[in-house]
């Protein structure tokens, strides 16, 4: 990211992150606060900061939805999950949840997820040591440039409860709970999600 912003020859950098990207996202703006001339978090993964997400905020979550038919398999693909024991079933099995519909549309943009990940990758990535939560907070708080972090509302991978608590390690965040959203905002309210991007990129 330094490089490109190097060969942009770019002063500071607004940079836009989601979900595991975020985590890219966080590492940077800690190591190169002076780098940052805005800052937004659509619902970040919460590892780089060492945020836990306890199983029974999730399950909050999860209950939210529990008049969908798909709910059941999905409660169960939890509890294997967080007992850890899951499958590739159970991981399948909650695949809704990112979703606030379930309908044609997110499970084609499901289903297009293994035609663009790198499972190897993926794994080092998430390992163990990968992410320095202490020193990456402290970087944070030097970052004086304005920070948007976006959540939804049945998101389960980042709670609004986590959401919250990651916008506090920033000196200037602004904290959006979209209603009705869970992982992708743009997908489940898009007018919603541009409109609240574009004000504060603007």
């Amino acid at each position: 990211m330094e490089a490109l912003r190097e060969h942009l020859g770019l002063h500071r950098m607004e940079l836009l992150a989601h979900s595991a990207g975020g985590s890219l996202a966080v590492r940077y703006a800690a190591e190169q606060p002076y780098r940052i001339g805005a800052l937004a978090l659509i619902t970040p993964s919460t590892r780089a900061v060492g945020i836990e997400i306890p199983a029974d905020l999730r399950r909050q979550v999860l209950a939210l939805r529990r008049d969908e038919p798909w709910y059941p398999a999905a409660a169960a693909g939890f509890e294997a999950i967080a007992a850890g024991r899951a499958r590739r079933a159970d991981r399948i099995a909650v695949n809704p949840m990112a979703y606030s519909r379930w309908d044609a549309a997110a499970q084609a943009h499901q289903a297009a997820e293994a035609g663009q990940r790198n499972n190897q990758a993926a794994r080092i990535f998430n390992s163990d040591g990968a992410f320095d939560p202490a020193a990456t907070r402290a970087g944070l708080a030097q970052v004086d440039a304005p920070v948007l972090l976006l959540a939804g509302d049945q998101d389960w991978i980042i709670t609004p409860v986590a959401a919250a608590e990651f916008a506090g390690l920033f000196p200037n965040a602004q904290l959006i709970v979209q209603p009705g959203v869970s992982h992708y905002p743009w997908l489940d309210n898009p007018a919603e999600f541009v409109t609240s991007v574009a004000e504060f990129l603007g």
